[in-house]
C-alpha cells in the first residue's frame, strides 16, 4: 500500500509538523520532488509531494504558487523553514486550507533528502509488496487452472484475490462462471457496456463497483468482468490479467477437445449406421464407460447448422455417456437412449425438427437411423416439433398419392357397400373396417362390433359379392384399407 502523507508525518525522527489541510493526509505520495521554482507544474506528473524552502516565495506570490500545485495534481507541498523563511508565509498556509492541499513545515535539522529516502523505502517496500502479491496470485491462478478446477476454478480463485466478484460470460453474453454465484444480476447491469466492447478492455461502473470487461483471447468471443469496492492497483491488473490468459487458454483448449469429442461422436454414428454396431458399441465403452441400453430408438434432429450446434453444446453440458449416446450424420444430430432429454432441448431451441424411430436392437441401428430421418423430414415439411416414424408410416403412402385420384379410387370401391348400408340392411363399411383393424381376426373383430362371428361372416361375404373382390388375398385388403383411411379423411 502506498505511502501517505499522514504515515510520512508519523516517523517521528523528521520532525514534520501538519500546517494546513489535515483532512487531505490521506493522500498517497507517487514521489518526492524538491524544486525552488515558482511554477514547476511543467515538471510535475501529478500524486508528488513538492519540497521547497520557498527561496522565491513571499506573501504576495503564495496564494498564486499553491494555486498552480493545485492545478498540477500534487499530494502535498513540504516547506523547509530556517533558511530562506524563518516560518511559512501566512498566506500560503490560508491559501492551503482554503484549497484543500496538505503543508507539511519541515523543520531546519532534518534534511530534504531524509525526506526522499523515507518515499524511496516505502515505494519500494510498496513495488516489492505488490510484486510478490502477483507472484503469489499468479501461481494460485496457474495452480488452480492446471488442476481439477477448470474455468470455474479459476474465476473462483480470481474472486478471492483482487476480494470482489468475476463474471464468465460467452459470446452471447450469457453467464457462464460466476463467483459469487449472487454476482450473476451484474451481467444485466453491464449489458450496454458489453454491447460496446469490442475488443480489449473497458473500466465502467456498475452501482458501487468498478467494474473491468476484458475480452478473452479465444475465437469463439468471451468476456472476462471483474467488479471490485476499489480500482484495481498495479498488482490486481496483472492477476486479472493472468487470468485472461489462463482462461482463454483453457477454455480454447475445451473447444478443441470438445470439437474432437464431436468428430468422434459422429465417426462411431458412421459405423453404427455401415452395421458396425460391436465395434461402436465396444468403443463408446471404453470412452463413456457405458452405452444406452438397448433397444434404441433413435431421434434425428435437424434445423440450421447454429441451431444445431446450440444443441450439441447443451447435450456437452447434461448428458453422459451411459444415459444418451449423440453424434452428428450429415445434416442431423442423432441421438438414442434417454431420447427424451434431448428432445426436450432440440425444443427449446428455434427452428429445430425431429423425428423418432421405432425401437431397434443394435444391428439394426441402420433400420432406425433411418425411420428417424425420415420422420424428421416430415416434421420440417409439417413444421412439427417432433414426428414418430410409425405416426409418419401410418399416413405415409396416402400422402404420396395424388389426392383426387385417392378420393375416386375410395368412392368407387365403397360405393356399392354405402349403397347397401342405406337400406338398413347391415353395417358393412363399419364392419369391414373393424374386421381389417384386427387384422381378419373373427373372433376379436366380431366381439368388438358387439355381433356374433358367424354375422360378421356372412357381412364379408356379401362385401365380396358386392364389389367382386377376394376378400383372402393381401392386395384386396390392403386396396380396401387404403379405400377406408382416404374416405375417413374427408
Amino acid at each position: 500500500m502506498a505511502l501517505t502523507l499522514a504515515a510520512l508525518v508519523a516517523e517521528r525522527p523528521l520532525g514534520l509538523r501538519v500546517r494546513a489541510a489535515e483532512a487531505g493526509l490521506d493522500r498517497p505520495i507517487g514521489w518526492v520532488h524538491p524544486t525552488e521554482l515558482t511554477d514547476p507544474q511543467a515538471f510535475l506528473e501529478g500524486g508528488e509531494l513538492l519540497l521547497t524552502t520557498g527561496l522565491a516565495l513571499d506573501e504576495t506570490t503564495s496564494p498564486g504558487y499553491i494555486r498552480r500545485l493545485v492545478d498540477a495534481g500534487v499530494a502535498g507541498l513540504g516547506f523547509g523553514v530556517g533558511l530562506s523563511h524563518e516560518s511559512i508565509p501566512r498566506s500560503l498556509v490560508d491559501t492551503a486550507e482554503e484549497v484543500g492541499l496538505p503543508v507539511l513545515e519541515v523543520p531546519r535539522k532534518t534534511p530534504f533528502i531524509a525526506i526522499t529516502r523515507a518515499v524511496s523505502r516505502a515505494v519500494a517496500a510498496d513495488e516489492y509488496a505488490s510484486l510478490v502479491r502477483t507472484g503469489k496470485g499468479q501461481q494460485e491462478l496457474t495452480r488452480t487452472a492446471v488442476g481439477k478446477g477448470g474455468p470455474g476454478g479459476v474465476v473462483r480463485k480470481l474472486a478471492k484475490l483482487v476480494d470482489g466478484w468475476v463474471l464468465l460470460l460467452d459470446s452471447a453474453g450469457a453467464v457462464t462462471e460466476a463467483a459469487p454465484s449472487s454476482a450473476r444480476p451484474f451481467a444485466d447491469e453491464v449489458r450496454d457496456d458489453l454491447a460496446r466492447l469490442r475488443a480489449g478492455t473497458l473500466v465502467t461502473v456498475a452501482g458501487e463497483y468498478e467494474v473491468v470487461l476484458q475480452t478473452l483471447d479465444t475465437r469463439a468471443r468471451g468476456v472476462l468482468v471483474v467488479g471490485t469496492r476499489e480500482p484495481l492497483d498495479a498488482a490486481g491488473q496483472h492477476i486479472v490479467n493472468t487470468a485472461v490468459s489462463l482462461l482463454s487458454l483453457a477454455l480454447e483448449q475445451k473447444r478443441e477437445h470438445v470439437v474432437a469429442l464431436r468428430r468422434l461422436r459422429s465417426g462411431l454414428c458412421d459405423l453404427l449406421a455401415a452395421g458396425q454396431a460391436e465395434l461402436a458399441t465396444r468403443t463408446m465403452k471404453s470412452l463413456w464407460g457405458g452405452v444406452p441400453e438397448a433397444p434404441w430408438s433413435v431421434l434425428a434432429v435437424t434445423g440450421p447448422a447454429g441451431g444445431r450446434r446450440s444443441l450439441a453444446d447443451a447435450l456437452d453440458a447434461e448428458v453422459s455417456g451411459e444415459q444418451v449416446f449423440f453424434g452428428e450424420s450429415g445434416q442431423f444430430v442423432v441421438a438414442f437412449g434417454d431420447v427424451d432429454t434431448v428432445a426436450r432441448q432440440a425444443s427449446r431451441i428455434g427452428g429445430l425438427r425431429a423425428g423418432l424411430s421405432d425401437p431397434v436392437s443394435t444391428v439394426d441401428f441402420p433400420i432406425g437411423l433411418r425411420q428417424a430421418k425420415q420422420a424428421a423430414e416430415a416434421a420440417k415439411a409439417e413444421r412439427a416439433p417432433l414426428v414418430r416414424f410409425a405416426e409418419h408410416a401410418g399416413r405415409g403412402f396416402l400422402e404420396m398419392v395424388d389426392s383426387q385420384a385417392a378420393q375416386a379410387f375410395s368412392d368407387s370401391l365403397l360405393a356399392p357397400l354405402r349403397q347397401h348400408d342405406e337400406t338398413g340392411r347391415g353395417e358393412l363399411v363399419a364392419s369391414l373396417t373393424c374386421w381389417l383393424e384386427h387384422h381378419g381376426h373373427w373372433d376379436l373383430a366380431s366381439a368388438r362390433l358387439g355381433v356374433h362371428r358367424h354375422t360378421l361372416r356372412n357381412r364379408m361375404r356379401k362385401v365380396a359379392e358386392l364389389t367382386g373382390r377376394d376378400l383372402d388375398s393381401p392386395g384386396v385388403r390392403a386396396e380396401f384399407w387404403l379405400a377406408l383411411q382416404v374416405s375417413a379423411r374427408t
